[in-house]
């Protein structure tokens, strides 16, 4: 089996210096909290949020001692939609103007269709579509008077099947439609909203609901014959919130070596 290590990380350009930053789900060592540190690095100015207050706290206080000044967290239930508004409220506060908002909060689990509760269901697209959709209906009533970016965290199984999925990928789908719908109504505002969607990123979350099995087998289906480190999706994160992809809007990029 193909096996290609992963590169050496890229250092920050500078890409979003001056620009405050909302990140939700970002504590700790998943895609939410590379993409806070590579956004600090890129010369953001960061709002971290998470559904776990300690681990949140943690995180701030180590993004803190590398980014003096330039982080700060809130505690948010993306399932709540006064916390959702007091988290962007939150931000506009501290640094005078929102310019990116990364919806990264999401939840997943494995269960057949026939054996899955309608509370199973509901508990994933509540946090992983409802929640985007507050987050970014709320990032959209400031954005449409400055202008912004938008970045959703889809994931490929809202395009190809996987057994036990059928919640989570529904989500995602629906993520991604979101995306390009909420795409074409922010243009005339001056705002992007795009989405990624890895394939495999691994972080000790996943590794905890995933077994060892179906982690061998995904990592088997890259080319690559590894999983994504969590900032090279964050990377491509940076990318849609940057200047750099001034004129895409409403797409859906895959972060992704799997196999055609």
């Amino acid at each position: 089996m193909t096996h290609v290590e992963a590169p050496a990380y890229v250092p920050g350009h500078g890409l979003l210096g001056g620009r405050t930053a909302v990140i939700t789900a970002a504590a700790g060592a998943g895609i939410g909290g590379a993409t806070a540190r590579r956004f600090l690095e890129e010369g953001a100015r960061v709002l971290i949020s998470d559904a776990h207050p300690r681990r949140l706290k943690e995180y701030e206080a180590e993004l803190g001692r590398d980014f003096p000044g330039a982080v700060s967290a809130l505690p948010c239930d993306v399932t709540d939609e006064s916390q959702v508004r007091a988290l962007l409220d939150t931000a506009v506060q501290e640094h005078g103007r929102l310019d990116v908002v990364v919806n990264n909060a999401g939840l997943g689990g494995t269960s057949p269709l026939v054996d899955m509760s309608d509370e199973q269901w509901s508990r994933v697209l509540d946090v992983t579509l409802n929640g985007t959709f507050r987050c970014t209906r709320a990032a959209l009533r400031r954005m449409r008077e400055t202008g912004g970016a938008i970045v959703n965290n889809a994931s490929v199984v809202g395009w190809r099947a996987q057994a036990g999925q059928a919640h989570y990928a529904a989500a995602k789908a629906g993520v991604m439609a979101l995306t390009r719908c909420a795409a074409v109504e922010a243009a005339e505002y001056g705002v992007r909203v795009n989405a990624v969607a890895p394939s495999l990123a691994m972080h000790p979350h996943l590794a905890k609901v995933t077994t060892p099995e179906l982690l061998a087998e995904l990592t088997e289906r890259e080319a690559f014959g590894r999983y994504a480190e969590p900032w090279e999706v964050a990377n491509v994160i940076v990318f849609l919130a940057s200047d750099y992809s001034s004129y895409m809007t409403g797409e859906v990029v895959a972060v992704s070596s799997q196999h055609a």
